[in-house]
């Protein structure tokens, strides 16, 4: 008898495993796509610029600024999409640790300067931000995106150098 309720137990916990992943899958699919690392100086397919509703954009990348490109910036207007703030120079563990208002407010304005409007949306490179930094960029008025909407939405790289592939993206 004990090895039967056992038996029926790992089913249960299989069948609640199954159910979970199969919902994760149906949200993943109806919720906004994201296209991470849009710059002008990066490579980016097309393709993934237009399937994707919400671009997250490197404002100076390599030391290069969004802004010096206008005609960039309009293009990228001209998509029609949704477009959030993804760090300032995209580098490793850019907002993870001290606290960096100076480089916060850099972002904003060069991505004002481009696109002529402040950011609503931020995402930290890596998905790291400190508890400092989350404070500073909501007092800017952005919401943060991070980990969670990383797993409720389907998010592409330019460069295709994410966590998974964007080929491995498109199927789950």
């Amino acid at each position: 008898m004990k090895k039967r309720i056992k038996l029926l137990l790992v089913l249960l916990v299989l069948l609640l495993i199954i159910i979970a992943e199969a919902n994760l899958l149906m949200i993943r699919a109806f919720n906004p796509s994201e296209l991470d690392d849009i710059h002008p100086y990066i490579s980016c397919s097309e393709e993934y610029l237009k399937q994707a509703d919400i671009i997250w954009i490197i404002p100076k990348f390599n030391g290069i600024k969004i802004s010096d490109n206008q005609t960039w910036c309009m293009e990228i207007l001209k998509l029609d999409k949704e477009i959030g703030l993804h760090g300032l120079t995209h580098e490793y563990m850019e907002f993870a640790n001290e606290t960096k208002e100076n480089e916060i407010k850099e972002a904003i304005d060069i991505f004002e300067d481009c696109f002529k409007f402040k950011p609503e949306m931020f995402k930290a490179p890596q998905l790291k931000l400190s508890k400092e930094n989350a404070k500073l960029i909501k007092q800017h008025n952005m919401t943060i995106h991070g980990k969670l909407n990383s797993i409720t939405h389907k998010i592409y790289h330019c460069n295709n150098t994410g966590v998974f592939s964007n080929d491995f993206i498109e199927i789950f």
